[in-house]
């Protein structure tokens, strides 16, 4: 059986719903908060609660990977999105803090099934061209789809702070779906006229996820701290800055748009260099930065770089990959990925000592970025 559209827009959903337990609570945090606000340190409990997800996605994406690989795609991908449904309403329908946080552990287990059986398929299903296709479609509809979903929560965080979870069961229909649209892939058959199964690629897969540990790391460094440095230089009130960086977020979905070009008219090694160059040179502008309105043209460029970030590392990825060690491969993949969440603060505050300021910090981390770029076709070249 051969994947077409609609195997490809089921697999961009799905690949959406890790990115949605984030963004859906984003406005609900001052509610969740006041809602407990008799809890001793609830201030530090719903963060921990909202982020908790990404954690276990850093823990058990391997694990997944592993699975995946052992036992199939299909079983795997269907029942974790169906509880990822089940489990993100809880909070719904029980208002208690123990509840709220032990649901979004269990989330996180599901979120690290979906995102690795996703582009495991991706690259399952699809030879190259196509993959480009798919992944630039997923990095085009993700700021989209994320923005919607970012107004529709904040409407329902208005009326309770509950509200928001309703959004999980979007999943429902989604793991009902992938039932009649998503088959077992041939991984004997892609291996084709190989006698035996081929040694796990452990150098391959070394430096695709080390090489993602660091630009995901740079990569979240705006994320965290863009509204710092929008207040060094003079930008007070939430609202404008959340204008501003709206403004420039524009830019994710252009450099999304733009990877299908980039990506046929470019090897991989250019690839990495263009997205690390452009996250590199916003990074440093950020940083040299003297008004509000220079920050946001160099947030811009930026966030052209991030756009094309994602969808470039994982086609690098997947490509060099054989199929019977895919789904592992992509597990540690997305393990090295989240894992840059947590690197990017330890990271931004070595460079805060060292530099002095919120600004500076992201000056040097922008140097950074342009050396991984120019280093990007050595470590290309390491595994071709």
């Amino acid at each position: 059986m051969e994947a077409g559209v609609p195997q490809g827009l089921i697999i961009v959903l799905a690949g959406f719903l890790p990115v949605l337990a984030i963004v859906s609570l984003a406005p609900a945090v001052p509610s969740i908060i006041a809602a407990f606000a008799d809890v001793p340190g609830a201030t530090t409990w719903v963060p921990l609660a909202v982020t908790a997800p990404g954690l276990m996605i850093a823990l058990f994406s391997p694990l997944m990977g592993w699975i995946a690989d052992r036992y199939g795609r299909r079983r795997l991908l269907i029942a974790s999105t169906f509880a990822y449904g089940v489990l993100g309403v809880l909070p719904f329908v029980s208002g208690t803090i123990e509840v709220l946080f032990a649901s979004r552990l269990a989330l996180g287990f599901c979120e690290a099934a979906i995102l690795t059986v996703t582009n495991t398929l991706i690259g399952d299903y699809f030879a190259h061209d196509q993959r480009r296709k798919w992944l630039t479609l997923q990095g085009v509809l993700g700021p989209i789809l994320g923005t919607s979903t970012v107004f529709f929560s904040g409407l329902l965080a208005a009326q309770s702070w509950q509200y928001p979870f309703a959004i999980y069961a979007v999943a429902i229909p989604i793991a009902a779906a992938m039932i009649f649209l998503i088959h077992e892939p041939d991984v004997k058959a892609e291996i084709g006229a190989r006698t035996a199964v081929s040694p796990f690629p452990w150098k391959t897969i070394m430096v695709c996820a080390g090489f993602t540990l660091f630009a995901a790391s740079l990569y979240y460094v705006y994320i965290v701290q863009i509204g710092r440095a929008f207040g060094e230089v003079g930008v007070a009130s939430a609202g404008r800055v959340g204008l501003l960086i709206s403004v420039a977020s524009v830019g994710v979905v252009l450099g999304a748009a733009m990877f299908q070009v980039i990506s046929r008219k470019f090897s991989a090694d250019r690839q990495l260099f263009i997205f690390l160059g452009l996250l590199g040179i916003g990074l440093f502008g950020i940083g040299f930065s003297a008004s509000a309105e220079m920050m946001t043209g160099f947030a811009f460029v930026q966030q052209l770089g991030a756009g094309i970030l994602i969808p470039a590392l994982v086609l690098w990825t997947v490509s060099h990959l054989p199929p019977e060690h895919r789904g592992r491969g992509m597990g540690i993949w997305s393990a090295c990925f989240f894992l840059g969440q947590f690197v990017s603060p330890l990271l931004f505050t070595l460079a805060s000592e060292l530099s002095g300021s919120v600004r500076n910090s992201f000056a040097c981390l922008g140097a950074v970025s342009v050396a991984g770029a120019v280093s990007a076709r050595m470590m290309s070249r390491m595994i071709k």
